[in-house]
């Protein structure tokens, strides 16, 4: 059997970041009525924006490739459930490469089985680029999280070290999927898979910081006593520890017997003898209900951290199993018999989001399934009143019939289903896209497939600067195409999707407006770039005016 050795074939798997740029259509056909557009209560939302929550149906890297323009390092959560490649998926290699030679050796090397060899390579071969451009829309502060189980688990962790960096790994989590046995197992019951967790900074100036949990009741429920002093409820401590400190070796004296009490031998108090005087004075120091013991420290519940500290081993009795999920599933899906197989469950995504997001982030899931992580990103806004906005991405033919569906259904509501949340439905929205014909010279030329302005100014924008920006910063501002401006660079792209603008010479730039976009950059100490179809002015008025031009569709050189 071959070996594996992903360091030596990364330029195989680097080849498929070659693929062409594709951009999203949003698709207004897939609401059902004018009604369901709204952003307080509907189906999908605004048809004509991308900056909301996207489903996205199409090829995950050609999406994950559309979406830098407007997403990359803007994204604080990623979550992906990709093929656990146990052999018995037999899935699909198929990243739809222009290279004719790839394209070959993919027909003839899917679907990928037990049988196969050379399954890991392929399954590396089609996780290395995702991964790849996943870190391009992670932002500096963000983390990814991967659902995995023993098949991969080794190389994922080798692959994610080599392009997050093993200094940026953060935990390797084992979820309790299942609680019975599996009585027909070979050798042992597999009951847990792995969530594996890669910060995109651990070490920098701007880093992933994990969030606490909230804290269980169970823990509250200790503080039990109440001085009535409006310090609160409060419950007993140890007032020693084993790191022992000679200045922490005192005796404290009750005040009620006189009875000197010492540290227990080889510990010492936790503070000082001048703060524990305080603390007796103010009484916070339990000497029993009889006030003849020991002495305890008084913890008050306002006192201790708000939160715990979350573990790296996750009980189906704290966030569900794959039979809650399935159960799930059914509720939404009560007209069908088995809708979808091993969906994850909202109670593992809702641990992943509390410890990863605050309320107006975005949350990203490539392999999106059954849709559960918009459904626990829908769940915990409407528990915490945040706007995390998710984009989902599905390359099967149930994007819009169970990924979607779900998601709509999870919005408005199933009024017979047995959970409360979901008969009276989550609110929400959402956009259903799909993904455009590659933005390609020859196309452009034709005619045949010109881009929206903003998608076009999009493009250009990271293709030339590595600058991601939404809808609303991709418009033009004014007659010379203005469309974004950073600290040191004006951006203008004169341009209108419409072939006879193009050929009648609208956007040519001409000597007087390039002064004009030179000047209007000047003055706020900027330098100007402006994407146009032509040019009527020379270098050296070009460069006079502090003005870089880029000809489209034939140029797309660095502004930078």
């Amino acid at each position: 059997m071959p070996t594996l050795d992903f360091k030596g074939k990364q330029h195989i798997y680097a080849h498929h970041l070659t693929v062409p740029y594709r951009p999203l259509v949003p698709h207004a056909e897939k609401s059902l009525g004018a009604q369901n557009l709204c952003m307080g209560g509907g189906r999908d939302s605004d048809a004509e924006s991308t900056d909301g929550s996207l489903i996205i149906h199409g090829d995950n890297l050609h999406a994950l490739k559309a979406l830098l323009p407007r997403y990359a390092g803007r994204v604080k959560c990623i979550y992906i459930d990709p093929p656990y490649n146990t052999g018995n998926e037999g899935w699909v290699y198929n990243d739809k490469v222009n290279s004719p030679l790839m394209r070959q050796w993919m027909r003839e090397n899917s679907p990928v089985d037990n049988e196969d060899l050379e399954r890991h390579d392929k399954w590396l071969c089609m996780m290395w680029p995702r991964l790849q451009l996943l870190k391009e829309l992670l932002a500096d502060d963000g983390a990814i999280f991967v659902s995995i189980d023993d098949n991969e688990q080794h190389h994922l962790r080798s692959i994610m070290d080599e392009i997050f960096g093993a200094e940026n790994f953060v935990a390797n989590v084992i979820w309790q999927k299942k609680n019975s046995p599996q009585n027909d197992a070979k050798h042992l019951s597999a009951n847990h898979d792995f969530v594996v967790c890669y910060a995109k900074n651990l070490l920098g100036d701007v880093r992933w910081q994990r969030n606490l949990l909230p804290r269980p009741e169970r823990l509250d429920a200790r503080y039990k006593f109440d001085d009535h002093d409006g310090r609160g409820p409060w419950s007993v401590d140890n007032l020693s520890v084993k790191s022992y400190a000679p200045e922490y070796d005192y005796p404290i004296v009750n005040p009620n017997t006189g009875e000197v009490h010492n540290p227990p031998q080889g510990r010492c108090w936790i503070t000082n003898q001048e703060t524990m005087s305080e603390w007796l004075a103010d009484n916070r120091i339990y000497f029993g209900k009889d006030g003849k013991g020991r002495p305890l420290l008084k913890r008050h519940l306002r006192d201790v951290q708000q939160g715990v500290v979350p573990l790296t081993i996750w009980g189906n009795d704290e966030v569900g199993s794959t039979n809650m999920a399935r159960k799930t599933v059914l509720q939404l899906f009560h007209d069908q018999d088995n809708p979808f197989d091993n969906p994850k469950s909202v109670g593992l995504i809702d641990r992943i989001l509390r410890i990863s997001t605050g309320p107006d982030d975005i949350v990203l899931d490539s392999f999106a399934g059954s849709g559960t992580t918009a459904h626990a990103v829908l769940a915990l806004n409407n528990e915490d009143g945040g706007n995390r906005k998710f984009i989902l991405v599905e390359c099967e033919d149930y994007a819009d019939s169970i990924t979607a569906e779900r998601v709509r259904r999870v919005i408005d509501g199933v009024p017979d289903a047995r959970d409360k949340s979901l008969r009276d439905g989550l609110g929400g929205s959402f956009t259903y896209c799909t993904l455009g014909q590659p933005i390609e010279l020859e196309a452009m030329l034709s005619g045949s497939a010109l881009p929206s302005y903003s998608t076009l100014a999009a493009y250009l924008l990271h293709a030339s600067s590595g600058i991601s920006a939404g809808d609303d910063e991709l418009r033009a501002r004014n007659d010379d195409g203005l469309f974004y401006s950073s600290r040191e660079m004006d951006y203008c792209l004169l341009y209108e999707p419409d072939v006879d603008w193009l050929r009648d010479g609208h956007g040519m730039l001409s000597a007087d407006r390039a002064e004009r976009i030179g000047g209007d950059a000047r003055a706020h100490g900027r330098k100007a770039v402006v994407f146009g179809p032509g040019k009527y002015v020379g270098q050296r008025e070009l460069t006079s005016a502090g003005v870089t031009f880029c000809q489209i569709p034939y140029e797309l050189q660095s502004a930078g």
